[in-house]
């Protein structure tokens, strides 16, 4: 009969010592530590260490004194117990292997945001969950409308840098305003918005065409972070300019002008976006 209840302590998350030691608690209680080990057969070495565990978990009571004294607490008792832990367990591994599957998804797939508004949206919804860093390339238009948002996200301590295109100001966020925010907008034929949240989530697109404004948002590692870094490489240019303008507009032509003839594969400079 005892090896049986042994089994079934044992299937409850039991040790064999604990189990033994409970077992002498439910034939005879209050005892000593002492008491405990002769009348279960745990070693006099090991039984205060048994009971302590047990104790920690709830499975058995002390009454502390010179010599304490234990007590288990009633089997059904232990049982409910044990019962509502297993639910609780279970509704947090379904709940934490659903968040897990749900994220798993997200960082393998790329998904298509259509409309200017709902842009906007999924970029508020970046900047209230990171945590860490933003970066963010927005026009003025847009920032007006985000700048509640990061500033709200600073105040959490989210080190938030802006790399704006027209006159923006912001005592809030590291920012540095491009060099060619006009020739860019004439360049491609309207505004563009892109943030890097935490370097692990990114929403990227065109912002300028209303309802047919269009933007990914993914978590997939082989977009955000080439994304992330060409904005930290659009940062480094910008130091760069700030500190050695003449000289690089010597070699390259103002504004770099000679660069971007070299690379851009349009004649004219003109990238229009159509509907």
């Amino acid at each position: 009969m005892k090896e049986t209840i042994f089994e079934t302590l044992k299937n409850l998350n039991f040790t064999e010592y604990e189990a033994k030691a409970y077992l002498s608690l439910l034939e005879e209680s209050p005892l000593t530590g002492y008491a405990v080990a002769k009348n279960s057969g745990v070693p006099r070495s090991k039984i205060y260490e048994v009971l302590d565990s047990l104790a920690i978990r709830g499975d058995i009571l002390v009454s502390p004194g010179n010599t304490p004294q234990y007590t288990p607490v009633p089997a059904k008792e232990l049982i409910k117990n044990r019962r509502r832990e297993a639910e609780q367990n279970f509704e947090q591994a379904e709940k934490s292997l659903a968040e897990f599957e749900q994220s798993a998804n997200d960082r393998e797939n790329i998904w298509n945001i259509m409309g200017r508004i709902e842009i906007l949206q999924k970029v508020k919804d970046c900047i209230a969950s990171s945590k860490t860093r933003i970066l963010l390339e927005v026009w003025k238009e847009e920032y007006e409308e985000l700048e509640f948002e990061l500033r709200q996200a600073a105040k959490r301590g989210v080190n938030v840098t802006i790399i704006a295109y027209g006159e923006i100001r912001s005592d809030f966020a590291n920012l540095y305003l491009h060099y060619m925010g006009h020739e860019i907008t004439e360049e491609y034929g309207g505004r563009w918005i892109v943030i890097s949240s935490d370097d692990s989530e990114v929403v990227a697109g065109i912002v300028s065409l209303g309802k047919d404004s269009r933007a990914a948002w993914t978590r997939h590692v082989g977009l955000v972070m080439p994304i992330t870094e060409v904005m930290i490489h659009d940062l480094y240019l910008m130091e760069i300019m700030e500190k050695h303008r003449e000289l690089l507009e010597e070699s390259f032509g103002k504004n770099l002008v000679n660069l971007r003839h070299k690379f851009s594969i349009h004649s004219d400079f003109k990238k229009h976006y159509v509907k």
